[in-house]
């Protein structure tokens, strides 16, 4: 006689079907994860104009493709791809990531680091602040990470010192161990009494302040541009025609045609200056500097053949450039900016010591020395006066200079240059000078030589 199976109880059965579904909906969870964790990695956004369009929909729609499963939990009543979800999971990751820098550093034997606190103002004008950590491992590598960007109602030193102990307590970083901070050479973040660094170091006597190298050398390379009028002017051209470049496709063309037919695929597109990193200039000046006679021909074109409103600026840069003066400024340019670029790029290296940052400024120090001899400048000279005969250029010659009034020179007369080598030799000089004493106030830094 067979025994009658008993049916289920319905309370089991319930249960065995309500984790049925919670593997199913964590499966499919896990999927929406993933492709959000996909997108914050490649740093693609993930919403579009519209939601469908974002590139999370269509992520998941493709991964949906042969899988019903996940084809109908996506068109459930509950919609686990919202906006305020994504925010929720981007924030958990960020957060995961964060504790596991901190674990990181706190794991260590001995705890010690050191932060970068830079701000800017994001497109909506709100000010923002970025807090990065520095450190080394068992190995003595050292290690920089962004912790995240903090919004800040005000950039006095005691909104943003208080920032950076509010992080530092919350992540359980130690300000005890604080060995070193990083900032630029503003007087909120710089200042010897109300700065960042001052209200941190009466906390942590032992968190050495410098400035930033790589931040130094660029106003190095502003001042020491600044300090010749000529050059500035010079500088300003090459950014004024790497914008008309942009700007017409025209131009474009002509120019890609002209130099394509002077030089084959080699030629180098011209380009604008950066507008904030001075150190980065030297790419867009050599430019023009490799493509000198085809962008005379380039402009030359466009001013024959353009109307009446639009052949001023090309037919004004056309005249500008056709003169030696010009040319000379650019390669002064060049020879300054040059060293100080390299020195820049050494600087920002992730290995990069202290000991080797003050030995490569030496180094640099000594080379821009070397230059401010006559036989250097004559050199620039002979090379822009060879090249401007080539071209058939104007020569070089002295530009107009304003008189100086009288209350200035008194009874005595105006100085003026014999010739336009001796003019543009002392403009020369002047902006090595400059570079001489900007690498002195700059890096003569007691943290420098502490840690060191």
């Amino acid at each position: 006689m067979t025994s009658i199976q008993e049916p289920e109880p319905v309370n089991v059965q319930l249960s065995r079907e309500l984790e049925r579904r919670q593997q199913q909906a964590r499966r499919n969870l896990m999927k929406i994860v993933e492709g959000v964790r996909y997108l914050a990695r490649q740093g693609l956004a993930l919403r579009g104009d519209q939601k469908e369009s974002g590139n999370l929909s269509q992520l998941l729609k493709y991964k949906a493709t042969g899988a019903a499963e996940l084809t109908s939990w996506l068109k459930g009543p509950l919609d686990f791809t919202s906006p305020e979800l994504q925010n929720e999971l981007l924030k958990v990751m960020a957060n995961t990531i964060i504790k596991e820098i901190v674990s990181e550093i706190t794991s260590m034997p001995v705890v010690q680091f050191s932060i970068t606190i830079d701000g800017t103002q994001d497109i909506s004008r709100v000010e923002q602040e970025s807090i990065c950590v520095r450190s080394v491992d068992a190995d003595l590598q050292p290690k920089e990470e962004l912790l995240e960007i903090y919004q800040v109602s005000s950039t006095t030193g005691q909104h943003i010192a208080k920032m950076a102990c509010d992080v530092m307590t919350r992540l359980q970083l130690p300000l005890s161990q604080l060995r070193g901070q990083t900032y630029d050479g503003s007087a909120n973040m710089a200042g010897r009494l109300q700065g960042v660094q001052a209200i941190l170091r009466k906390e942590q006597p032992l968190a050495v302040y410098y400035h930033c190298g790589p931040h130094c050398v660029n106003l190095i390379t502003q001042a020491a541009c600044g300090a010749s009028p000529l050059v500035r002017d010079a500088m300003g051209l090459v950014h004024e025609l790497g914008g008309f470049f942009n700007q017409s496709w025209r131009f474009k063309l002509i120019f890609q045609n002209i130099a394509k037919s002077e030089h084959g695929s080699t030629f180098t597109s011209l380009k604008p200056l950066c507008p904030t990193r001075w150190t980065v200039r030297t790419p867009a000046i050599r430019s023009v500097l490799n493509e000198y006679e085809s962008v005379l021909m380039a402009l030359e074109e466009m001013a024959s053949c353009s109307s009446p409103e639009t052949s001023a600026n090309p037919n004004g840069f056309h005249g500008t450039f056709l003169k030696g003066n010009t040319l000379l400024c650019l390669l002064i340019a060049e020879d300054l900016i040059g060293d100080l670029e390299c020195l820049n790029t050494s600087l920002q290296l992730r290995k990069q010591t202290v000991s080797g940052m003050l030995e490569a400024v030496d180094h640099v120090k000594t080379s821009m020395q070397v230059k401010r001899t006559e036989e250097h400048f004559d050199v620039l000279f002979s090379k822009a006066t060879a090249v401007a005969t080539k071209l058939d250029l104007q020569p070089i010659q002295i530009p107009h200079v304003r008189k100086p009034t009288k209350r200035y020179t008194g009874q005595a007369a105006a100085h003026i240059p014999p010739d336009a080598q001796s003019l543009y030799r002392v403009q020369f000089y002047n902006a090595l000078d400059t570079v001489n004493t900007q690498f002195i106030e700059r890096f003569e830094q007691a943290g420098f030589h502490k840690l060191q």
